[in-house]
């Protein structure tokens, strides 16, 4: 595949797929300001290298909750995957486990939980909703216990959802509103029309069998909608901790009064993002809230970046302010949109490289090295 970068990726998406699906992918609310923030605050720092260090040999090897990965990657929970590859949920759990490192499967996935654990060997995360209905959120997490998830991911900054105008404009609303012009662009792009156009019905899989119509787009969205809890606090969190009895990962997290609360309430790892600008505009960055969640945390439990990594050296920056690893979302969405598992297994690779090389010539062999001293204070 003829990509040296994510961008790279981005761009053969972009050709591959229809307009209105790659804008699902690559859009953000609003004025996307806070989408615009998340790359621009992460080119904003500067590295300091160090020379003369034995790098002969480089491990950026992680440890997340009882697991060895290879990298500090996170394949993150994403919404319809299916829309860019056909099973392109399962493609890219294939692309994550032969490298490696974690994939977090979307409550809004086109395939289901039992799908993926089938496919695959190697444990795996889930990420829920705060649903009205108890139970079917108990019937979720007795399916991802069941499917040896090892981690629950529970997203806590969509109890509305935000307005992304591309999507409006597009007609990817509900219910949808495709105009001519819509189907001439499905139409003329053939790989992505014999792929997934005229493919087998997407559907949220995870719904099937629940009795909620999983063949309707229309009836699961406006469902999920409709169970969002308003109300929710941090009592109903710590109902999820006690119900799935494994490592629960808050996600959504920008104040560090939150994190300190999530950790206090025995949550086992923090999240920090603002939804990839698909929320709240106007929000902070994910990486400029990093470093006051990092400290009000301590170390006592792992934080996560998910917003705007792009390059090797992003994941640098991130563990330089407090992570443990970085979530990655456009990145492989626009790997599986240009050339499907390869495509994902291709965005790995690149970020991995990346990592390694930054870690070279900063003069880190190991990523312990790596602190706020590699970052220029300005």
């Amino acid at each position: 595949m003829n990509a040296i970068n994510i961008d790279d990726l981005r761009r053969l998406a972009r050709k591959r797929l229809p307009r209105v699906v790659f804008e699902f992918i690559d859009g953000g609310a609003q004025d996307e300001v806070t989408l615009r923030a998340n790359r621009n605050d992460l080119s904003m720092l500067r590295l300091m290298p160090r020379v003369l260090t034995d790098i002969t040999t480089r491990n950026q090897s992680v440890e997340l909750f009882g697991q060895h990965y290879a990298s500090p990657l996170v394949l993150a929970p994403t919404g319809l995957a299916g829309l860019l590859a056909r099973r392109g949920e399962l493609q890219a759990v294939r692309a994550a486990q032969s490298v490696n490192i974690p994939y977090c499967l979307s409550t809004m996935a086109t395939r289901s939980i039992e799908e993926i654990s089938a496919e695959v060997d190697s444990p795996h995360w889930f990420q829920l909703y705060v649903l009205r209905d108890r139970g079917l959120t108990r019937a979720f997490i007795e399916r991802a216990r069941a499917a040896r998830c090892s981690a629950l991911v529970l997203t806590v900054d969509t109890k509305m959802q935000g307005p992304r105008e591309r999507d409006i404009r597009n007609g990817f609303t509900v219910p949808p509103r495709f105009t001519l012009s819509t189907m001439f662009d499905f139409a003329t792009h053939l790989r992505w029309l014999f792929d997934v156009g005229l493919g087998p019905k997407i559907k949220f899989r995870n719904f099937e069998n629940t009795g909620i119509d999983s063949d309707s787009a229309l009836t699961i969205t406006q469902f999920i909608a409709n169970q969002y809890d308003l109300s929710v606090s941090w009592r109903d969190v710590e109902w999820f901790k006690s119900e799935w009895g494994g490592p629960v990962l808050l996600k959504g997290l920008l104040s560090p009064d939150d994190a300190t609360q999530a950790v206090d309430a025995g949550l086992d790892g923090i999240i920090v993002s603002n939804h990839g600008g698909r929320q709240l505009d106007g929000a902070i960055s994910a990486i400029a809230a990093l470093p006051a969640i990092s400290n009000a945390v301590e170390g006592r439990v792992p934080v996560i970046l998910d917003g705007g990594v792009r390059r090797g050296a992003d994941v640098i920056k991130a563990i330089a302010l407090g992570a443990s690893a970085c979530m990655i979302g456009r990145a492989w969405l626009y790997g599986l949109g240009a050339g499907g598992e390869a495509g994902v297994e291709r965005a790995l690779t690149i970020l991995r490289d990346e990592i390694d090389l930054a870690m070279a010539l900063l003069g880190c062999a190991e990523l312990s090295q790596i602190d706020d001293r590699v970052l220029v204070k300005q």
